[in-house]
C-alpha cells in the first residue's frame, strides 16, 4: 500500500502488495527496491519501465521484458498512484512512495 506521504489510499485488497512482493522476489532474486515509471531511458513515449536495486543500493541488472513486467504489474496494483512521477516499490516491506519523497528521506 502507498505510504501515508504517498497520498493515496490503500489497496483494496490489502494481500495483494505482499503477493505481488513474492512474485517479484522471486522472479529478480536479490531485488530490494524497484524505481517504477512511464518514461524509460531510450523512449520517448510513455511505456511502462522499471530499474532495480539489491540492498546494497547497487543495479540488478534486468532484461527489457522483465523491466517491462514488473512494471506492469506494479502498476496494475496502484492504478491510483501519480505514474506521472516516478514511485519506489520495496519489496521487503511492500510499500509504494513517490521516488521524490523516498530521496528526500536521504535513502
Amino acid at each position: 500500500m502507498l505510504t501515508a506521504q504517498g497520498g493515496s489510499s490503500a489497496c483494496p485488497d490489502a494481500d495483494r502488495p505482499h503477493r505481488l512482493a513474492a512474485q517479484l522476489a522471486d522472479m529478480i532474486p536479490g531485488v530490494a527496491t524497484l524505481r517504477v515509471s512511464l518514461t524509460g531511458p531510450t523512449q520517448t513515449w510513455p511505456h511502462p519501465h522499471a530499474v532495480a536495486k539489491d540492498r546494497a543500493g547497487q543495479p540488478v541488472e534486468l532484461s527489457r521484458a522483465t523491466a517491462k513486467i514488473a512494471a506492469r504489474w506494479i502498476l496494475r496494483v496502484w492504478p491510483e498512484a501519480d505514474w506521472t512521477r516516478p514511485h519506489i516499490f520495496d519489496v521487503a516491506s511492500a510499500t509504494l512512495t513517490r521516488s521524490d519523497l523516498v530521496a528526500g528521506r536521504g535513502r
